[in-house]
């Protein structure tokens, strides 16, 4: 029998999940759209498992135009009320209205840095933090960095940003590499991360 991977053990054996955990999480995300669409889904989980989200990802494209923030930005009360309607994603007034705010705040930062990436990426320099975790038992719920970086967020406008959401966020797009040592993504995800400055 071939050797299996050894993996995150938040991955588990759901195939959506482990086809997250072995190309996506913690992949550096230099991309604007998709920088908001993690922003969006990531604030959609709150209270909800990301199993629950990920399964509801194809749902959200099509519902928010493919993330594009200056569509989102644009959507009013009817669009709202067909977003509320839609059983593919979470129907949440609050975090279907969040949405919408935040893809104006975030159109603000692309005007005020000239990309959302350049300004989220400031917080850590431009390039990930590399952890050095043995267990996802170590692993924080927030920091002092997610903590700046969601006072910040709040400051110009955003919701539903709180620390542990960007946090979690923050682990998502690669600004931390928070695999364990023992997961092949490790090492794999470490390499990715140098040399973009």
């Amino acid at each position: 029998m071939p050797a299996t991977k050894t993996r995150c053990a938040w991955a588990g054996s759901d195939p959506a999940y482990v086809a997250y955990h072995d190309t996506e999480w913690g992949v550096p995300v230099h991309e604007d759209q998709l920088l908001f669409e993690f922003l969006v889904l990531e604030g959609a989980q709150a209270g909800l498992s990301w199993l629950t989200i990920l399964k509801k990802r194809d749902n959200y494209r099509r519902a928010f135009a493919g993330f594009d923030p200056k569509k989102v930005a644009r959507f009013g009360d009817a669009k709202l009320a067909q977003l509320l309607g839609d059983a593919g994603i979470v129907r949440n007034r609050l975090k279907l209205t969040s949405a919408v705010r935040n893809a104006r705040a975030f159109l603000d930062v692309q005007k005020d840095f000239g990309s959302f990436a350049a300004y989220q990426w400031g917080f850590v320099g431009g390039e990930p933090v590399q952890n050095s975790w043995q267990s996802t038992k170590e692993l924080p719920a927030r920091t002092e960095l997610s903590d700046t970086f969601s006072r910040d967020l709040k400051r110009r406008g955003f919701n539903f940003v709180g620390s542990t959401i960007i946090y979690a966020h923050m682990q998502a797009v690669g600004m931390v590499n928070d695999h364990v040592v023992g997961c092949f993504r490790h090492r794999q995800v470490a390499k990715l991360g140098k040399g973009r400055r």
